[in-house]
């Protein structure tokens, strides 16, 4: 139950690019002021004593303590987490600043080695833990004290059939730095060290730009952008199919010690969330594809005037879409407008993370692509990044992060044991802040023009959000189902990969010669497998929550943020309920996709 593994978000120094004002930096004092700080030395200090006297204490015992023993065991638990929490996300915050920096990344993996140490005397307690018998189990935690943590350990004892002998697990507590962890870090260090030669351009760019460029308003800029993409993960192929090969055979040997029945259980054991749910999502989605994204991509390739869409074109602008920037300010008072319009309480929180260096925007060298909001500790504050280009998609992904960091916030009262929200639910708030930004925007266009390019927009979004992750999902099942059978070439991996991409966008598309490379830059496949469906869960749970919204849905604000404020102390079942909805109903999927499905309607009726 120790959170402490560092999350890929990293700081910068300010900077003013042209157009988009002074962007935001990370203030990391608010965790240490330095790596010498002499406060985490103190706090280094203290964690080893503890982990030792805490091991100590209670190993052995656990059945033993009475309900005032086990609360007060529980609390020093939650504090060594925080304690840990606070250094690892401070030393893996510094080491995403920058991974090409050499002291950072020593710095990050001395830390990691040192809490590892440090933390394997406490490899006992879920292990010991789970052995208590059901019924002492039951009978201790109907205490009024200790029932408010029983959702946590509910979960951890859904783990029972999976545990190891304490030996084995304290081995593979120990063994995770020279194993998953340093196969993540050497991924994560390879990507930010690419860079990608453009036609035309003086100078190589990064993955982030290069990226980006698959969604300029110049086609021919996509298609350099996309064939510069194709030659360098070609030329790096080999060593990104090792990692993938790597860690899936990692995985399938664990997962067979642990007696998962499948790759997916874990994730969603760790998620709280029953596999026929999952399966339902995902069944849902590939039915509905012919319904979303074929269809959307046929009406896309006539808006481009094109027979066929090349892979350059998934993401391209319309071409009545005028291109400009959208400034840093702006952005903001968008993103605060419209949440509060929603509930001034929920838009109080905002000024914090933009005036407190919680957000770190620029586009740097070094750091890593994408977006994340970090929680960090509870006693502490979320970290936001962004890789901020002033394009329309990064003002809804500044909508999205702060509404992961709004519920971290809301969270954080419940402690380290109940505040970390499943991963099916932890896209609830992002994505309710993104269709809130997104709503207030389409409601201020100002013609039809204007709200087909909207509508455009988040209907591409929404494909990414549900279908690509969907698509994604599918290819991990195929990977990591094909990598039991032995090793995996790269042409393996690649027929893997195209296997699902046809399926899931439709036949209007063509696929350029190096596009079957393009799994190799996916963080989450490499981070969190099985990750990705959690992205579509919560856009379907989002979309399920606004219709409920916009129905008039009595207090529905109020009932919104305790849900939010509950972290992850109540399962999705309980706090889907005050808003009459059930994620194990196949029809709560449909009801999602339909509202996707009816932009494309409207988008049809304009085009008639």
């Amino acid at each position: 139950m120790l959170r402490i593994a560092p999350r890929p978000f990293f700081d910068a120094n300010a900077e003013s690019s042209a157009g988009l004002g002074t962007l935001p930096e990370w203030d990391l004092t608010d965790l240490y002021k330095a790596e010498d700080a002499p406060e985490l030395a103190r706090d280094l200090v203290w964690l080893e004593k503890e982990c030792s006297a805490f091991a100590a204490d209670y190993q052995g015992k656990l059945a033993s303590l009475d309900p005032a023993d086990m609360l007060r065991c529980i609390h020093r638990h939650e504090r060594i987490e925080q304690v840990g929490g606070r250094i690892m996300s401070f030393a893996g915050l510094r080491y995403y600043q920058n991974t090409m920096d050499a002291g950072r990344a020593k710095f990050m993996s001395d830390s990691q080695d040192k809490v590892t140490t440090f933390t394997t005397p406490l490899i006992f307690f879920s292990l010991e833990f789970n052995r208590i018998e059901e019924a002492t189990y039951q009978r201790l935690f109907a205490d009024v004290a200790l029932a408010r943590y029983k959702p946590a350990f509910d979960r951890m004892r859904a783990m029972r059939p999976h545990q190891l002998s304490d030996e084995l697990e304290k081995f593979l507590h120990d063994q995770s730095v020279v194993g998953s962890s340093a196969w993540n870090k050497l991924f994560d260090e390879t990507m930010a060290g690419l860079s990608f030669k453009i036609d035309g351009e003086a100078d190589q760019l990064n993955l982030e730009a290069t990226l980006n460029l698959l969604s300029d308003q110049d086609r021919a800029k996509r298609e350099a952008g996309a064939h510069a993409l194709a030659a360098v993960f070609q030329k790096n192929i080999k060593l990104f199919a090792r990692v993938h090969n790597t860690l899936a055979k990692e995985k399938e040997i664990e997962d067979r010690w642990r007696k998962m029945p499948t790759p997916q259980t874990g994730r969603h054991l760790s998620n709280h969330v029953e596999p026929e749910v999952v399966e339902a999502l995902r069944n849902a989605v590939v039915a509905a594809y012919p319904k979303l994204s074929h269809r959307y991509y046929k009406l896309k390739a006539k808006w481009l005037g094109l027979e066929r869409l090349q892979v350059w074109d998934r993401n391209a602008p319309l071409p009545t879409e005028e291109t400009r920037l959208v400034g840093w300010e702006e952005a903001r008072k968008t993103v605060e407008t419209a949440y509060r319009a929603f509930s001034p309480a929920l838009a109080d929180m905002l000024p914090a993370f933009f005036d407190k260096g919680w957000i770190d925007a620029g586009v740097k060298p070094g750091k890593a692509p994408g977006a994340f909001a970090h929680p960090t500790v509870t006693d502490a504050h979320p970290y936001v990044m962004l890789n901020y280009l002033g394009k329309p998609r990064d003002l809804m992904t500044l909508a999205h992060e702060l509404g992961h960091g709004v519920h971290q916030v809301l969270a954080a009262p419940q402690g380290e044991t109940l505040a970390n929200t499943p991963l099916t639910l932890a896209e609830t708030a992002s994505v309710f802040g993104e269709m809130l930004t997104f709503r207030a925007v389409l409601a201020g266009a100002k013609d039809a023009k204007e709200r087909k390019i909207l509508l455009a927009g988040k209907v591409e979004d929404m494909i990414n959000t549900v279908v690509r992750q969907i698509a994604f999902y599918d290819f991990e099942c195929k990977l990591h189902a094909a990598r039991a059978t032995g090793e995996l070439t790269p042409e393996d991996i690649n027929a893997l990969w195209m296997s699902v991409q046809g399926e899931s966008l439709g036949p209007v598309f063509d696929f350029m010669p190096g596009y079957e490379t393009f799994w190799a830059y996916i963080p989450h496949f490499i981070h969190s497998p099985f990750y990705v469906y959690a992205y579509a869960f919560g856009d379907g749970l989002v979309n399920a929550l606004y219709a409920a919204y916009e129905e008039g849905l009595p207090d529905f604000q109020t009932k919104y943020l305790d849900m939010l404020k509950a972290g992850g102390s109540k399962h999705h079942k309980e706090l889907l309920a005050p808003f009459g909805l059930d994620a194990s109903d196949p029809k709560f999927w449909d009801r999602g996709l339909s509202m996707i499905g009816a932009m494309i309607d409207e988008l049809e009726a304009i085009e008639a």
